[in-house]
């Protein structure tokens, strides 16, 4: 085995290690405590972000995924679980992974919210067996009290991603490459 596969094994482990240890448990699921995360997440955005109350107004659909770990030492991976609800009502749950490799270290948690601002694109969500984030996804990310940044123009783009809550310090995070995928409870 060369040098590179044992370190990326080794660095492998460490980020499963360090998303297990995070508080995000990997492969469990229970409903109640992520409805209540949801509730929570949306209460936050709504009471500290007043500038989103356009999104949530003319979403079609809003995936809440309030909790997100993710670690990378070379290798890289993040994990979460959340809810899909149209009309403030759960519809679907589902699993956020990313799975990365290049220069990174660190780790963080964060939360994220997507908002599907056109039928379409919450139909093309809810259709696939497992959506990948993409370049048509605008984003917004509040810091510390500030206005989310979301202009009228954003109500036009089909996807809207909210970032925040962050904690923890990681180099070349980002929300490209996560992959969506529907838990069957």
């Amino acid at each position: 085995m060369s040098d590179f596969s044992r370190r990326a094994l080794l660095a492998g482990g460490a980020v499963t290690l360090a998303l297990s240890a995070c508080g995000n448990p990997v492969g469990s699921f229970n409903a109640d405590r992520l409805d209540a995360r949801v509730d929570a997440t949306r209460d936050f955005l709504k009471s500290n972000y007043p500038d989103l109350e356009p999104l949530f107004r003319n979403a079609n659909g809003i995936l809440y995924m309030p909790l997100v770990s993710e670690a990378g030492l070379f290798v890289g991976g993040a994990y979460g679980q959340g809810a899909l609800r149209i009309n403030d009502v759960t519809v679907d749950y589902y699993s956020a992974t990313r799975a990365s490799l290049g220069l990174q270290i660190g780790a963080q948690q964060y939360a994220h919210v997507l908002f599907f601002m056109t039928p379409q694109a919450l139909a093309d969500f809810r259709a696939s067996e497992g959506w990948a984030a993409s370049a048509d996804i605008r984003y917004a990310v509040p810091e510390r009290g500030a206005a989310a940044g979301v202009e009228t123009t954003a109500l036009f783009s089909p996807v809207i991603a909210v970032v925040f809550g962050q904690s923890g310090l990681i180099a070349g995070a980002s929300l490209a490459g996560v992959r969506y995928t529907r838990i069957i409870p």
